[in-house]
């Protein structure tokens, strides 16, 4: 396959998987901003994570929320990233295990009606699943953002949005995608 061809491929993959599940985004991505917006009223917090690529977008999505995308001059939202700690995930991962940097972080800071927000790819990272589950322990709302079937995280989380491809790239497209959109929702209704 050329350069052109391998273009062309990526484009349409990333179009048709787009427009074959346009409804159903939109109706999670309607159910999603509802969650969060009223977590913000309530003086609640959102909480991110993720792994690699996952954790440079949930990064990206909670600075967005904080940073203001769309009303800069607006207040900021309480938003934050738990893949962001260097000194404690690679001090715990460490002394301790990986498969908990996240849980850890919400035992500590997180309270009941707090949302967290777990982007994988996978649907199987045993962190994201360890961080539902005790986020679920403390009445933390849970929503997930997944590829390929949705694996574990998608049973577990309380709202799941996935991306029916088996291919991380197209994955992460459309998962920042959706993040941007919800961003602006959450943003310009709440800031209104």
């Amino acid at each position: 396959m050329n350069k052109t061809e391998k273009i062309d491929l990526a484009i349409s993959e990333h179009v048709n998987l787009l427009n074959d599940n346009q409804s159903y985004f939109q109706n999670k991505i309607e159910e999603t901003t509802s969650i969060l917006i009223e977590a913000l009223i309530n003086k609640k917090q959102i909480l991110w994570c993720g792994n690699g690529g996952s954790a440079a977008q949930a990064s990206h999505l909670s600075a967005e929320l904080v940073g203001g995308m769309f009303k800069k001059k607006k207040s900021p939202l309480k938003s934050l990233c738990l893949n962001t700690d260097t000194a404690f995930i690679t001090a715990w991962s460490n002394d301790d295990s990986y498969d908990n940097i996240f849980s850890r972080q919400i035992e500590s800071i997180g309270t009941s009606g707090d949302v967290l927000v777990a982007l994988t790819t996978s649907g199987n990272s045993h962190n994201i699943i360890n961080a539902i589950k005790i986020a679920k322990s403390k009445k933390i709302v849970t929503i997930s953002l997944t590829g390929n079937d949705g694996g574990e995280v998608s049973k577990l989380s309380d709202f799941n949005i996935n991306i029916f491809s088996n291919n991380t790239a197209r994955i992460q497209e459309l998962h920042i995608l959706i993040g941007h959109i919800i961003c602006e929702i959450v943003e310009t209704t709440y800031n209104s």
